[in-house]
């Protein structure tokens, strides 16, 4: 046990390594660009003036996305909704069946707003966490949770990227891209002069080069990963999904959860435009029901789900047009009654 224990205690102390270099690449530049560009380097007044007002700025937003990122709590599914009730989770022990406990589960989750699927079919359900879990919920090995909307695990800020923090993390990459610009744009002058010996030798040259050098590196690498993250928001979509199309009951979708891209876009900032530039949450939702492109539910669900999601009004209208963030979303609510069972399909167009 106390191996065990020690172990995974400098497992965790290891997985600082990553952050611990950011920040001191980080507080290089700083130094670098302040007092080794700016004090030592500059000569007019000005110039040093207006450049530490600009990189103040964006330093500061800088920072803040990246700490709130790394100290935000993944949000986790609650137990209460989605963990089993008392006597099934009992049979669901003593069960030795595969078959006969996936029979349990879907029955259970009957009950649930749960409609993705594993590839071959089953209910997904986590043994460690001891929930079904809700739609686009993964379990991180890393953190040991399950995580609501998990996008990924990121090492560089040592913490599962998800439905709680992901906005944040999307706002540290624009504004880690926008700082290292700010440092590009605005040293270069400087490196040029160095470089070609119009400047004199002095201790800044060192700083100067490479503070340059690494800005530019990072300002590449930065805006891909940023890029990438902002066209999975246009699609409704996390890095998992990319990689793997979520499986719905009647089967793969991968732009399941997609329902335009203004209510995409709304999903990870919310409705409230002024609060899109700082790193202060403001998501739709609460990560554990999502409503999606065509799903099959219970007719007794089908409303509940839709109202939680703010696409119907709460007088139970089967069917509405909704106007959100300027796009206009059809939802149709349609009753199938088969010999088996009664479910009702959801379709989300924009128009």
């Amino acid at each position: 046990m106390a191996p065990s224990y020690v172990l995974k205690s400098c497992k965790k102390l290891l997985n600082w390594i990553p952050v611990v270099f950011i920040n001191l690449v980080v507080f290089w530049s700083y130094y670098a660009y302040v007092v080794e560009l700016c004090v030592y380097t500059i000569p007019g007044d000005a110039e040093r003036v207006s450049y530490l007002v600009v990189f103040h700025f964006f330093f500061f937003l800088f920072i803040w996305s990246y700490w709130k990122t790394i100290l935000s709590t993944p949000a986790c599914p609650s137990s209460n909704a989605f963990g089993l009730p008392k006597a099934e989770k009992e049979q669901y022990e003593r069960e030795q069946s595969s078959e006969v406990q996936q029979e349990l589960l879907k029955k259970v989750a009957l009950e649930m707003p749960v409609y993705t699927r594993t590839a071959g079919g089953a209910v997904r359900y986590c043994d460690s966490c001891q929930v079904i879990k809700p739609d686009r919920c993964h379990h991180c090995s890393t953190c040991e949770m399950c995580v609501l909307k998990m996008d990924h695990h990121c090492p560089w800020v040592n913490n599962c990227v998800g439905f709680s923090n992901y906005k944040f993390f999307v706002l540290f990459l624009g504004y880690g891209f926008v700082y290292c610009l700010v440092i590009s744009a605005t040293v270069i002058r400087y490196f040029i002069m160095f470089w070609t010996k119009q400047l004199s030798d002095t201790h800044a040259k060192f700083h100067i080069l490479f503070l340059f050098l690494v800005a530019a590196m990072f300002f590449l690498s930065i805006l891909c990963l940023f890029s990438y993250h902002l066209w999975l928001i246009g699609q409704n979509r996390t890095t998992n999904e990319a990689m793997r199309s979520p499986i719905f009951r009647n089967g793969r979708d991968k732009k399941g959860f997609s329902l335009g891209f203004s209510r995409n876009v709304a999903e990870v900032f919310g409705d409230r435009k002024i609060l899109w530039l700082f790193p202060i949450f403001s998501g739709l939702g609460d990560g554990q029901t999502f409503v999606t492109r065509l799903v099959h539910i219970d007719p007794e669900q089908a409303n509940q789900i839709l109202q939680q999601n703010g696409k119907i009004p709460a007088d139970g209208e089967n069917h509405s047009s909704l106007l959100e963030n300027g796009v206009a979303h059809t939802v149709a609510v349609i009753s199938e009654q088969s010999a088996a069972d009664q479910t009702v399909s959801v379709t989300m167009e924009s128009v």
